[in-house]
């Protein structure tokens, strides 16, 4: 096959493409509220059902860094890179039971809010200001780049008119507000599941095909028989990516800092829940978890079906770069070309929809950051709700064209997933800490927690400079209890924290959770358990 779509892939991308618009399109005309407050349009207060919720969560994490950035990582690694997504199915479940109820009870829409209530605005204006930088110049940008490299490699058309096309595609459902982005969520995780499964399949059918016998499973079989480094979830020392994913660390270590701070201290994704009751909070939390369990058959198992074709002579050329270093993050487009007409355009819109929410959905965070924390607090306190709003928007148009011209610098990448990660990872130990001890502890105090936002940048650049050889997950454990420690001290030596009137009162009722959601979560946490036996 070659690199150029078909008629009959562009018949069914548009088919996609006026679904999802118009979909939005009657979703923002049938909820229109004149009288509709900024909250509303960012946080689509109250109109979000469980399914909504728990489709966005799931359709803005799934981007171009899973199927382009993770399928490389499984391409490189194998199976254990999906202790990302397993192990998050895992923290969605901590989230819904102990962070939620704080966050709905006290009305809290953005983080920076929580931190201003909990602590104090300087703690709060900082901590939003590294938000914006990390959310524009690391997540937007990188999900841009790895999904114009997509697109770019699928389509034959250039990085730069692809980029084009995915900021203005996600702009146009953006300025939509929140209500918007939630619903075509919905459409845009059904045809990212479909196209992704159907990739999956056809990947799978590709290897039995290539080795003489037919079927998915017989594939499967074959992927376990000639790549059985590529299924082992923890790693020992002597494995050349144990710096990547350091054995145990996965399961009862830094992993969690990673997770907690994705999914529970994150604007991008709580956002969807906050403007919710707590049971549908609770409730789409449960059902991203599940989709959560999907994730790894989707975007890891592609990549370890490439690695295997590729060791048996397949695409030689288009897995390696100019100097002829091999690149694991071309895995997922070049199996994409090779799916036929039609399917493949499923599978390119199913990878279209994944970058388009989660620009969407980051675009949204980093409107509302900006508009509710940092503009109506510093520049104009008097700003009405259209004003907010149209601020927001401004926010949205100027956010993704700084993404379009800064994603050709990350072009030097090896694994993009991985650049996401350790570069998130610097401020994720001084988040949780921040987070858990003003959630769980009365004596945290305001400077305790501006300590530790102003030291955990350093630390984690300290670690990786004097201790490299130390797996950068390890390095953000360390920075966490160092980070942890220094709070505590510095709270207990300031009297005023016996009673601190900034402490959170914590109902233990509240923690209490339905029963349907209890034999859910104690579902997941079986499966999980099942699948790190026999994966182990």
């Amino acid at each position: 096959m070659g690199k150029e779509l078909q008629t009959l892939d562009y018949v069914v991308f548009l088919i996609y493409f006026l679904i999802v618009a118009g979909y939005g399109y009657w979703i923002y005309q049938r909820k229109k509220n004149p009288n509709a407050s900024a909250s509303d349009f960012f946080l689509a207060e109250g109109s979000l059902t469980w399914w909504a919720i728990g489709s966005s969560l799931i359709a803005s994490n799934i981007s171009a860094e899973q199927f382009v950035g993770m399928s490389g990582s499984g391409f490189a690694m194998g199976l254990a890179i999906a202790s990302y997504e397993w192990m998050a199915a895992l923290t969605l479940i901590v989230v819904a039971v102990f962070f939620m109820p704080g966050y709905i009870k006290n009305k809290i829409y953005t983080m920076p809010q929580f931190l201003e209530k909990r602590y104090s605005p300087l703690v709060a204006t900082m901590m939003a200001v590294f938000w914006l930088l990390v959310y524009i110049f690391v997540n937007l940008t990188s999900i841009l780049y790895l999904g114009a490299i997509a697109v770019s490699t699928i389509s034959g058309f250039s990085f730069t008119a692809c980029a084009w096309f995915l900021a203005v595609f996600a702009i146009i459902i953006t300025l939509g507000g929140m209500k918007v982005i939630g619903y075509t969520d919905v459409i845009q995780v059904i045809i990212l599941v479909l196209g992704g499964l159907a990739t999956t399949y056809l990947a799978l059918n590709l290897v039995a095909d290539q080795n003489g016998v037919s079927g998915a499973m017989a594939g499967l079989g074959l992927l376990r028989e000639q790549a059985p480094d590529h299924f082992h979830m923890i790693f020992d020392e002597s494995n050349k990516y144990y710096k990547d994913l350091p054995g145990l660390t996965v399961l009862f270590g830094a992993m969690w800092i990673a997770n907690l701070n994705y999914w529970g201290c994150n604007q991008y994704i709580t956002q969807r829940a906050l403007g919710a009751n707590l049971e549908t909070a609770r409730s789409g939390l449960l059902f991203a978890a599940f989709l959560k369990l999907l994730m790894p058959i989707i975007v890891v198992l592609p990549g370890i079906a490439a690695y295997v074709l590729y060791q048996q002579g397949m695409f030689q050329q288009e897995m390696v770069d100019a100097t002829g270093t091999v690149k694991p993050d071309k895995a997922y487009p070049v199996l994409l070309n090779l799916l036929g007409p039609g399917l493949k355009g499923l599978s390119f819109a199913a990878l279209t929809a994944a970058i388009v929410a989660s620009l969407a959905g980051k675009a949204n965070s980093i409107a509302t950051i900006f508009t509710l924390d940092i503009y109506k607090k510093y520049f104009n306190k008097e700003a009405g709700e259209e004003k907010q709003v149209l601020i927001g928007r401004y926010a949205i148009i100027i956010s993704m064209v700084i993404a379009i011209f800064v994603a050709p610098q990350l072009q030097r990448l090896e694994q993009g997933f991985q650049f996401i990660q350790e570069f998130t990872g610097l401020i994720s130990p001084g988040v949780v800490a921040i987070f858990l001890l003003g959630f769980f502890w009365k004596r945290a105090t305001a400077n305790a927690a501006l300590v530790a936002a102003l030291a955990t940048i350093p630390l984690g650049i300290f670690f990786k400079k004097f201790y490299g050889e130390i797996p950068f997950l390890n390095q953000m454990g360390w920075v966490f209890l160092i980070l942890v420690g220094l709070m505590t001290l510095i709270s207990l030596a300031d009297p005023r924290s016996k009673d601190n009137p900034k402490a959170m009162v914590n109902d233990p009722e509240s923690f209490k959770t339905s029963p349907t959601f209890a034999i859910g979560a104690l579902a997941i946490t079986g499966i999980l358990a099942a699948l790190y036996i026999v994966f182990w």
